[in-house]
């Protein structure tokens, strides 16, 4: 039997030692520091031929050093000249992706779910993880069954390469899994359930059905028998996940694994799992609302600066094509202290309306509320409006929003919160055909933004006629889209002017 070797592992950072810390000697953090215990092999395991070339060989070096010197326990191995070869002779051919049935999911992958990859989708709970990689099994398991039913064998069944999909889950029973697969439409003959928490069986089931996608839901609750340790903990989460990682590359078996976060939305867990994985996928939302984000943190096989977009409902997970609609207001009348601006998440565009409210204060201290906005942004605005644009908002309890859960936290967002504000101030409506992108910055003065052309045309896809952007830089060639006029503006007084924010007499 091997001996175990108690060791001490951080959770943040994955730093090892023998001995315990209330704070990580490597990353600082406190509470962090975990007991494993890890096998290793006996002295007695190794052969007496491998013992007598160490003794040798140490004999040797230290005739010639005069001292003792250390062996390695680890032999090179015999590595037939076949396994290295050029890079020039190896072949450039495109790696087939198993498509996820949501183009959203392909988005953010790269185009798909590379063979043999392990990724890791994370996210808060009730956010709809499970949902969402249900829904996904759902889907191609139905496209394997209808390229089985075209090109399947005579006796009718799946192909010889698998046709199904496995989804292993950790936390509910079969049934439970059926009642949910049944609520989202993702039931299947192709796609086979099994509930269990043991590694082991989790291994012998990939192996056994051989098929085309096998999701685990969770890492955490997955436990080996030769690890020692509580479910959810460091040694038990890195065991799965390298076991997992080694069948997926063995057998070329993509692997969507299920992963919690902490209270400080962290991935739980040690932060080696983060590094062995293929891709990191952060799954975000806000629970009050059905709009989902789905983020590459990490990609070996595509940009990790693509979003995803979805929309959760009783019924499943729906994806969203064209967000713009979302983060948008109905109606074509102005409204005053609305103004709309244009962030940029990856390589994608969004748009996001801000609403502001301006009253008198009737305490000691005006209130400053916010929702989708940074507070301490609010302040400098606001500052910077009574200081260069004439506008006492000092003394005013002032309410800024965005709808539909978006986010204006971009500096690019400052001048449509300025023209909202200004707008509530002045009653004096912004036309809805309007929108307003710049950094401001405090001497009054319009910065330019970065991805400025993604922004103007994605205003103009959405019926956009006129946006007043910052003064390009001297040398710059202007941006020409049809259909859009770009109204130029180097100060926050010049930028309001322009879209008719000025106080009625």
């Amino acid at each position: 039997m091997a001996k175990s070797s108690t060791q001490f592992l951080c959770s943040e950072c994955g730093w090892s030692g023998g001995k315990w810390f209330g704070r990580c000697p490597e990353c600082g953090e406190w509470g962090t520091i975990e007991e494993f215990r890890e096998a290793r092999p006996r002295a007695a395991a190794r052969t007496r031929g491998t013992a007598m070339a160490a003794g040798s060989a140490g004999a040797a070096a230290g005739s010639r050093s005069g001292i003792g010197a250390a062996t390695s326990h680890t032999q090179a191995a015999h590595v037939p000249d076949s396994m290295v070869v050029p890079i020039t002779k190896v072949s450039e051919a495109d790696v087939t992706r198993v498509p996820t049935g949501f183009g959203e999911f392909d988005r953010v992958l790269g185009g798909g779910i590379v063979p043999g990859s392990v990724v890791l989708v994370a996210g808060e709970p009730g956010i709809g993880k499970s949902t969402l990689l249900l829904e996904t099994a759902g889907r191609v398991a139905k496209a394997a069954a209808d390229a089985s039913g075209t090109g399947s064998d005579a006796a009718g069944g799946a192909t010889a390469t698998g046709g199904k999909v496995l989804y292993v889950s950790g936390e509910e029973s079969t049934s439970q899994v059926r009642m949910r697969a049944s609520r989202i439409g993702a039931v299947n003959d192709h796609l086979l359930l099994a509930s269990t928490t043991d590694l082991a069986t989790v291994l012998g089931l990939i192996e056994q059905v051989n098929p085309v996608l096998a999701i685990v839901d969770s890492a955490q609750t997955i436990i080996s028998q030769d690890v020692d340790g509580i479910s959810g903990g460091s040694s038990q989460v890195r065991e799965v996940a390298s076991a997992l990682i080694d069948v997926a590359k063995t057998r070329d078996i993509p692997v969507l694994l299920v992963g919690h976060v902490t209270k400080d939305g962290s991935i739980a867990g040690p932060r080696t799992l983060e590094h062995l994985v293929d891709v990191v996928c952060q799954f975000e939302g806000d629970s009050q609302t059905a709009l989902r984000m789905l983020r590459a943190v990490k990609n070996r096989f595509g940009p990790t600066d693509e979003v995803g977009c979805f929309d959760m409902s009783g019924e499943g997970i729906d994806e969203v094509v064209n967000p713009g609609a979302l983060f948008l207001s109905d109606g074509d009348d102005a409204t005053e202290g609305t103004c709309v601006t244009f962030t940029v998440d990856g390589h994608r565009s969004l748009p996001i309306e801000i609403q502001a409210l301006v009253t008198n204060s009737v305490l000691p201290t005006p209130r400053r509320a916010t929702n989708g906005i940074d507070s301490n942004r609010l302040a400098m605005l606001v500052a910077v409006l009574y200081r260069h644009g004439g506008i006492p908002l000092l003394n005013n309890d002032l309410y800024i929003s965005t709808i539909a859960g978006g986010l204006a936290k971009e500096p690019a967002c400052d001048l449509a919160i300025a023209a909202a504000l200004a707008s509530a101030a002045f009653h004096a409506p912004i036309a809805r055909d309007y929108a307003a992108i710049g950094e401001i910055s405090l001497t009054g003065q319009i910065r330019p933004v970065p991805r400025l052309e993604y922004r103007l045309r994605e205003a103009a896809r959405l019926g956009f006629t006129h946006v007043v952007a910052p003064k390009r830089r001297r040398g710059a060639k202007p941006i020409v889209i049809d259909g859009l006029t770009v109204i130029e503006a180097d100060s926050v007084s010049k930028a309001l002017r322009a879209m008719g924010v000025v106080k009625r007499r």
